[in-house]
């Protein structure tokens, strides 16, 4: 069972410093790049769905999905890693040259898939995360941080994923693209409940006096286990029932997992209570992904209660969280944050819940979600902009 990591959450000094710092620590530069261009990048998917746009070299949605998956998504669990990495090894992460070069082969991914150029699209986006897998590797062999190699095996599952998609894309692999997809969901999906279970029972009990979060280890077992299951099972191609019923399992674990995380507790702390209500669309993901492989619902509104609200919820929560700790400032969420999980999670409601009970109203659905989704990553882009680009106000390095 994985234990609880430490969050660095240093108290601050008064005299904040002004010298440009993108580059000291991985979170800087991936939470800035993942905040602009989740609010940029959503824009413009809304407007393609609309048929405002034209077409990209990856086409419509599988556009959409590769861009926020390996883009968006990918960035900002990079930053965390090489961020969170320093402390669970305590060696040095990427930082000043190779960071800001690892962040320049990001970007690159980003322009080529708008461009005729599909293999350089395909090397690039595919060595962005091996690259992310290596530099995080060699702090953890030298430390000898075997319980977290984990990480390094799924950022290469990550890389094989865009890989296959660009292959199929290309022509030259004969299984669809959306397998690559699904398999970096389920990824994806499992670095989340990882996180999750480590972190928020903490944070609980940390910002919420007598909370009594907790963690079972054969239930940390269970459900951890039934999500690597159900990554098998989509590698497999395992349909219908028993997919249904193997989600459904997963989201009985993920729901009494929850429970034992006391959330309707904290609700006076807000940098709780977003990680919280994100969680809870991981139990919500896998219902609805049990009842897409009935036919019941769409499964577009499944992946959606995992991107937007999971993984879109827990992404606004920690990115505040760990910018504010790692640069000396006060771990209290002001209004801005909150308008931000606000903004985030609004998104999710009205991705998900408008087409389950409105289908026809599905395009103006996606269209107002994803407004919800820029203005929320955008405010934070903003207002984290001087946080993420100036030294910690402690003096301290990082």
């Amino acid at each position: 069972m994985a234990q609880p990591i430490e969050i660095e959450e240093p108290r601050p000094s008064p005299a904040p410093l002004q010298e440009f710092a993108l580059w000291q620590l991985g979170f800087r530069p991936f939470y800035l790049l993942a905040s602009v261009f989740a609010a940029l990048s959503i824009g413009l998917w809304a407007l393609q769905f609309a048929g405002w746009l034209g077409r990209p070299y990856l086409q419509g949605p599988m556009w959409h999905a590769h861009e926020m998956l390996f883009g968006f998504t990918l960035a900002v669990v990079v930053g965390f890693l090489l961020t969170a990495g320093r402390n669970w090894s305590n060696r040095p992460t990427l930082s000043g040259a190779p960071l800001a070069a690892l962040a320049t082969l990001w970007l690159a991914g980003r322009v080529l898939v708008l461009t005729p150029f599909g293999w350089a699209a395909a090397i690039v986006n595919a060595a962005f995360p091996l690259a992310a897998a290596i530099a995080l590797a060699i702090p953890f062999i030298a430390s000898r941080n075997r319980r977290n190699y984990f990480f390094v095996g799924l950022l290469l599952l990550m890389s094989a994923s865009v890989m296959t998609v660009h292959l199929a894309q290309l022509g030259v692999a004969h299984i669809p693209g959306w397998i690559g997809i699904q398999v970096a969901l389920d990824a994806v999906l499992f670095i989340m409940a990882v996180m999750a279970g480590r972190v928020i029972p903490m944070f609980t009990n940390n910002g919420v006096p007598g909370a009594n979060a907790t963690r079972r280890p054969a239930l940390e077992r269970a459900a951890l286990g039934a999500l690597l299951v159900l990554l098998v099972a989509d590698m497999l191609q395992v349909h219908g029932a028993p997919l249904a019923a193997l989600a459904a399992a997963c989201a009985a674990a993920h729901l009494a997992r929850w429970t034992l995380w006391q959330p309707w507790k904290t609700a006076r702390a807000p940098l709780v209570w977003v990680l919280q209500a994100a969680y809870f669309w991981i139990p919500v993901h896998l219902v609805l992904r049990g009842l897409a492989e009935l036919g019941w619902v769409t499964p577009s509104i499944a992946t959606h209660a995992l991107t937007v609200g999971a993984a879109g919820g827990l992404i606004i929560g920690m990115m505040t969280r760990t910018a504010l700790g790692h640069t000396g400032r006060p771990l209290r969420a002001d209004r801005g944050d909150v308008a931000c999980y606000g903004l985030i999670l609004g998104a999710a409601l009205v991705r998900v819940l408008v087409p389950l009970v409105a289908p026809v109203a599905t395009i103006d659905a996606v269209l107002g979600s994803a407004a919800l989704w820029s203005a929320g990553f955008a405010l934070y882009a903003v207002r984290y902009w001087p946080v993420l680009t100036r030294s910690r106000i402690d003096g301290r390095p990082g």
